[in-house]
C-alpha cells in the first residue's frame, strides 16, 4: 500500500485546529472525509507533522496517508486538492517509504506571526493578522528575541494544560522585520519543535517589551524561572502561520 506525503495549505479561520476533535470542524477530519470518498467509502487516516490551534493558518503543513490504490502523484494531488473544501489546498504530493512518518521523521519547523500595525486598522486583515494599536520599539524587541535563540527549557512560555513533560526545545532563528507597504511586523521562529501556544506567548511577551511594559531582561527571567506568570498574554491566533516543515 503506497504511502503519500503531501504539503498542504489552509485558511484556519473556520477550523478548530488541525487535529480531529468531536463535533467541531478540523483540517484532519476534512481531509479524511475527502480521502474516504476517493477510496470508495473505506476510511483513510491522515497523520500530520503536528497540531495547529483553532484559527491558525498554514502554508507548509505536512501530512502523510496510506492509500490502497497506487496513483500517479500529480493525479493524486489534483484529486485531493479539487475535492477538498476551498479553505484547504494541496500544494504537492509524493510517494515516500512505507515507514516514513510526517510527525516522527526528524524535522524543523518555521512559523511566522503577522502583526497589523496600521492606523487605522485594516478590516480585511482581521482574520489573517493580529492587530496591535500601540507604539512599539522594534529594536528593543529584536534584542529581546535574541535571548530565545538556543536550547532552553521553555516552560515559562508554555500554556497551562500542556501534557508534554520535556519542555526543552531549540530555536535556531528568531527575527522580526517590518513590511512598510503592508504596515505589518512579521516575526519568524525556526526551531526543532514548539510547545502548546509557545509562539503566541513569546509574541505576546515581546509586545510587552516593545511597548515598554517589560524590560528586555524579562525574557531571561522567564526562561530561568520557568514561570508562565512572568510572561505576557497569549497573542491572538489569526496572525500565526505554519510556514514550512523541513525534514533533515
Amino acid at each position: 500500500m503506497p504511502r503519500y506525503k503531501a504539503i498542504i495549505a489552509y485558511d484556519g479561520t473556520n477550523f478548530n485546529g488541525f487535529q480531529r476533535q468531536p463535533e467541531v470542524r478540523t483540517v484532519q477530519e476534512e481531509l479524511e472525509k475527502t480521502l474516504t470518498r476517493m477510496n470508495n467509502g473505506k476510511p483513510v487516516t491522515v497523520h500530520g507533522s503536528g497540531r495547529t490551534d483553532a484559527h491558525v493558518h498554514a502554508w507548509g503543513q505536512v501530512i502523510h496517508f496510506d492509500f490502497p490504490q497506487a496513483r500517479p502523484e500529480e493525479k493524486m494531488r489534483f484529486a485531493l486538492d479539487t475535492q477538498s473544501p476551498e479553505d484547504i489546498a494541496v500544494r504537492s504530493i509524493e510517494i515516500v517509504a512505507e515507514d516514513w512518518h510526517s510527525r516522527y521523521a526528524k524535522h524543523e519547523k518555521t512559523y511566522e506571526f503577522r502583526l497589523d500595525i496600521g492606523k487605522p486598522r485594516n478590516p480585511f486583515k482581521r482574520n489573517y493578522a493580529t492587530y496591535f494599536a500601540y507604539p512599539l520599539d522594534i529594536e528593543r524587541m529584536q534584542e529581546a528575541m535574541s535571548f530565545l535563540v538556543g536550547t532552553h527549557d521553555f516552560t515559562g512560555f508554555t500554556a497551562t494544560g500542556s501534557s508534554v513533560e520535556d519542555k526543552v526545545r531549540t530555536i535556531y532563528e528568531a527575527s522580526i522585520r517590518q513590511e512598510e507597504k503592508e504596515q505589518e511586523l512579521i516575526f519568524t521562529f525556526r526551531g526543532n519543535g514548539f510547545l502548546y501556544k509557545q509562539i503566541r506567548i513569546m509574541v505576546g511577551t515581546l509586545l510587552k517589551v516593545g511597548n515598554g511594559k517589560f524590560e528586555v531582561e524579562r525574557m531571561t527571567e522567564i526562561l530561568e524561572s520557568q514561570n508562565r506568570n512572568l510572561a505576557g498574554p497569549t497573542a491572538h491566533p489569526e496572525g500565526l502561520y505554519l510556514k514550512e516543515v523541513h525534514y533533515l
